[in-house]
């Protein structure tokens, strides 16, 4: 007979904080119970456009993506990404100052990644031109001219210098600087017509597979360390560090009020639909 397990597809990006934060799931290290899981990897842009349809149960999105699908989902409160001072990075060929971007055509990884959300709020809505590129595909656009400047996410944050390019601006930085809180990035939903008593325990398994992989490191790094493009061991241990922890656990209140901050500046701004309240899942 098959598994009569209810199935729970979870999307997520095939990088290493993502296989981090599900290393326990994806290799069956905890007990799931009635539940089985299957993962989706696709960069985050397509997972905020598969949200968009809502074709998956669970899904990793950019908070800038979740006013657009919060009627259809709820965003958990386990499993975010948080720039705690750092995040998304803005680079060119040469050193220059943001101001002198105006007007350029900076490559971005996606219009409803957070990070085309942080950069707009910093630059000001039309006060620069940007380019859809796939997020892998971006250093190297910058390196070849093709674009004036580029939005960096994932590993190119740590690895970009071996490129000969230079940060103008880390909108993580920018954020903290301007806001006092961390820059929320991704996050984990979950789909609404599941159900309360599943969506709680969907919550608490994916709460239990970033806790394990936290408790057991070096298995789920090396498990991680086969995402990482570039990453020896210690870079995709820093960069596991710096978005896998105790933000991914949970929001906490600081990290809820970050959500809401960003969340109403974008509508205040009109770059996202206002997302009314927000609710956190917790398990």
């Amino acid at each position: 007979m098959g598994d009569r397990r209810q199935l729970i597809r979870v999307g997520h990006s095939p990088d290493p904080d993502d296989a981090f934060m599900f290393y326990a799931l994806a290799r069956d290290k905890i007990d799931t119970g009635p539940y089985r899981f299957e993962h989706v990897m696709a960069d985050i842009e397509t997972l905020n456009r598969r949200a968009d349809r809502g074709e998956l149960e669970v899904s990793a999105i950019s908070l800038h993506s979740y006013p657009y699908i919060a009627k259809r989902y709820a965003l958990l409160a386990c499993g975010c990404s948080m720039g705690d001072g750092y995040g998304p990075m803005v680079v060119t060929t040469t050193p220059t100052t943001i101001e002198a971007l105006r007007g350029r055509t900076i490559a971005v990884p996606g219009e409803r990644t957070t990070a085309f959300l942080a950069l707009t709020l910093c630059m000001g809505r039309g006060r620069f031109k940007h380019r859809v590129v796939m997020f892998d595909e971006i250093p190297d656009a910058v390196v070849r001219g093709e674009v004036d400047a580029g939005l960096l996410i994932h590993e190119a944050q740590l690895t970009h210098a071996r490129m000969g390019l230079h940060c103008v601006v880390d909108l993580g930085a920018w954020w903290l600087e301007r806001t006092g809180l961390p820059l929320p990035l991704g996050g984990n939903v979950i789909r609404r017509d599941l159900g309360e008593t599943a969506m709680r325990d969907v919550a608490r398994l994916i709460r239990e597979s970033v806790q394990y992989g936290l408790d057991h490191r070096d298995d789920a790094l090396a498990y991680a360390e086969g995402f990482g493009r570039g990453l020896d061991r210690a870079l995709a241990d820093r960069f596991v560090g710096m978005y896998v922890n105790q933000w991914t656990i949970d929001y906490g209140e600081r990290g809820r009020t970050a959500v809401r901050r960003l969340l109403t500046e974008a509508a205040e701004k009109d770059l996202a639909p206002d997302p009314g309240s927000i609710e956190f899942v917790e398990g």
